[in-house]
C-alpha cells in the first residue's frame, strides 16, 4: 500500500497512517458486513482510481476472486465511487452488478480524516446465498452500518488504537451489542458460551454487561469501576477477565454514527485453554531455567572439590591435571549459567568468551595479554557448550605451552560470522552461517614436526573430538606468518534471528 499510494496519489504520510490505521481494523467491517471491501484512492491528476487496499469477509462468500490491489480504472466508469468521493457520502443506489452469473450489491463508503475525503471503500456483497436474515445476522448488519457512517464521518477508526488482527477478538469468536446505558440488547451463541464458562447462569440479556462482568470477576468487594466502563463499551479498550472457570478477552468498541454514542460492539474471545498452555510453558521454561541453575552448582561443587583433591596431591604432574579438569568443568558452568538466565536454549555466546579468557588467563606463566575481536553472536546450547569447552582447550594450551615463565606475549582470538541461510534443491532450507574462529598467539611456536592431526595433548584431542565430531567443523594448527601459532576453527551454526 505503501508504495501505491506514494507513487499514485497526492496524499500526505499522515494520510497514508490514517489508511494504515483503518485497514487494520477494516476486517470487523467486512465481516460484518458479509462484504468484500476494497479501497480505492484518487490518483494524483485526479482522473482514475488505484485499489491499494483489499479484504476479504471470513462470515460469507466472496464477490472477487482474483485480487484487486493494484487495479487502476478511469475516473467515469464507477458511478458510485465518484458520488460517494464528490458528495462524500454513503452511496447506495443502483441494481447488483452480476460478476460471473454472480449478483453482488455494491456500496461506496467515503473514508473521512479531519474533513477530508481521503478516497472510497467499495462493499461488495455477494447476493447468491441472501436468504432470511436471523437476530445475529440483522445485529451484525445494523453495526456494520454504525462503523460505516462513522468512516464516513472520520470517527473511525480511532486514533492511536491500532489493533492486531492477530492477536484480537474477531467477529465470529463472540459479539455482545450494548445500548447507550451499557445493558445487553444481543450476545451471539458463543459470546453467551464464554459468559456461561466465566460462571454465568442465566442468559445476558436485558443485563448490564459492565455490572455483570464485575461480579463474575474473582475479585469480591468494592466495585472495580475501570472494568464497569470498559465493559459497558464507553471507551475503545482491550482488557482480558478471569473468572472461576475461565478466561476471556474483551475488546469495547463505541458507535457514535452521529457523534453521539448509541451504544457499544464488544468483541470478545474465550482464551481459556491459550492461557493455561501460556502458563504451562511459563512453568517449564522456570523449571528448565532451575535445572540450568542447579547443574551449574553441581559442577561448580564438583570443580571445588577437584580443587581440594588437586591441594592434597604430592605429585605436581597430577595436581596439574585436576586443575585443567577444573578448568574444563568451570567452562562448562559458565554456559549452564548463562543459560539459567534465558526464556529459551539460546545463548549469547561473546559474554561466554569474555569470563572464559578472563579464566584461563589466571593460569598464565607469565604477563600474557588476551583480546577478543568479532563477535559470536547467538548460539544454541547445543553448539555453545562444547565450544566453550574447545575454547579453553585452545587457550589453555597457548598459555601453558607457547611462553615461558615470566614471559610477555599476547593471544588474539578473533570471530567472523558469516553466511546466509538459502534453500538447497529438493533438500528445503538450509544454513550456510558459518564461525570462523581464529586464535593466534606470538610465543614460541609448533614444535619441530608436529602433526596437530595426530600428535598433542589429552586437551587437543578434545578439541578434535568436539569440533570434527560435535559440532561438525573443522580444526587446524599452523605456525602464524611471523611467530607463534595460529588454530583456526571452521564451525556451522544456525543462522541469527
Amino acid at each position: 500500500m505503501n508504495d501505491l499510494v506514494r507513487q499514485h496519489t497526492a496524499l500526505s504520510e499522515s494520510d497514508l497512517e490514517w489508511l494504515h490505521l483503518l485497514v487494520s481494523e477494516w476486517q470487523l467491517l467486512s465481516d460484518l458486513s458479509f462484504a468484500d471491501l476494497v479501497l480505492w484512492v484518487p490518483t494524483r491528476d485526479g482522473t482514475r482510481y488505484v485499489s491499494v487496499a483489499q479484504m476479504r469477509p471470513n462470515t460469507g462468500p466472496t464477490s472477487y476472486q482474483d485480487d484487486m490491489v493494484g487495479h487502476l480504472v478511469p475516473r467515469g466508469r464507477r458511478p458510485l465511487l465518484d458520488a460517494a468521493l464528490d458528495e462524500g457520502r454513503i452511496v447506495r443506489e443502483g441494481d447488483p452488478e452480476w460478476r460471473e452469473e454472480v449478483p453482488v450489491r455494491v456500496e461506496s463508503i467515503p473514508v473521512r480524516r479531519e474533513g477530508r475525503v481521503l478516497g472510497v471503500i467499495a462493499r461488495n456483497t455477494n447476493l447468491l446465498t441472501v436468504r432470511t436474515p436471523s437476530r445475529l445476522e440483522l445485529t451484525y448488519l445494523q453495526s456494520a452500518s454504525d462503523l460505516a457512517q462513522m468512516i464516513a464521518a472520520g470517527s473511525f477508526p480511532f486514533p492511536g488504537q491500532q489493533v492486531d488482527m492477530d492477536a484480537s477478538p474477531r467477529v465470529g469468536d463472540g459479539l455482545i451489542r450494548l445500548d447507550a446505558e451499557g445493558v445487553v440488547q444481543y450476545a451471539s451463541p458463543n459470546a453467551l458460551s464464554a459468559y456461561h464458562r466465566l460462571g454465568l447462569a442465566s442468559d445476558l440479556v436485558g443485563h448490564h454487561l459492565g455490572r455483570t462482568t464485575d461480579e463474575l470477576a474473582p475479585a469480591r468487594g468494592p466495585v472495580d469501576e475501570a472494568m464497569v466502563k470498559l465493559a459497558s463499551g464507553y471507551a475503545p479498550r482491550e482488557t482480558e477477565v478471569e473468572g472461576s472457570g475461565g478466561v476471556i478477552q474483551l475488546r469495547a468498541i463505541p458507535l457514535k454514527p452521529k457523534g453521539v454514542r448509541i451504544g457499544s460492539l464488544v468483541l470478545l474471545r474465550d482464551v481459556t485453554e491459550l492461557r493455561r498452555r501460556e502458563r504451562e510453558l511459563i512453568t517449564k521454561d522456570a523449571t528448565i531455567r532451575e535445572i540450568h541453575h542447579r547443574v551449574k552448582n553441581n559442577l561448580q561443587t564438583v570443580a571445588a572439590l577437584l580443587r581440594l583433591q588437586a591441594r592434597r596431591m604430592d605429585s605436581e604432574q597430577g595436581r596439574e591435571a585436576l586443575n585443567e579438569a577444573v578448568r574444563r568443568v568451570g567452562s562448562i558452568a559458565i554456559v549452564h549459567e548463562t543459560l539459567s538466565q534465558n526464556l529459551d536454549e539460546r545463548v549469547e555466546f561473546d559474554e561466554i568468551a569474555d569470563r572464559v579468557l578472563a579464566m584461563v588467563a589466571e593460569i598464565s606463566p607469565g604477563t600474557i595479554a588476551c583480546r577478543r575481536t568479532g563477535r559470536f553472536g547467538i548460539l544454541d546450547a547445543e553448539v555453545a557448550t562444547p565450544l566453550s569447552m574447545v575454547l579453553t582447550e585452545i587457550l589453555q594450551n597457548a598459555l601453558e605451552h607457547a611462553f615461558a615463565p615470566g614471559e610477555q606475549g599476547r593471544v588474539d582470538v578473533s570471530v567472523v560470522r558469516n553466511g546466509e541461510p538459502r534453500k538447497k534443491r529438493g533438500d528445503g532450507p538450509r544454513s550456510d552461517a558459518r564461525l570462523l574462529i581464529t586464535v593466534q598467539d606470538d610465543g614460541r611456536g609448533l614444535p619441530e614436526g608436529f602433526d596437530p592431526r595426530r600428535g598433542g595433548n589429552l586437551g587437543l584431542q578434545i578439541v578434535r573430538t568436539l569440533v570434527e565430531g560435535e559440532l561438525g567443523g573443522g580444526f587446524n594448527m599452523v605456525p602464524a606468518p611471523v611467530r607463534g601459532t595460529r588454530v583456526v576453527l571452521d564451525i556451522p551454526v544456525e543462522p541469527q534471528k
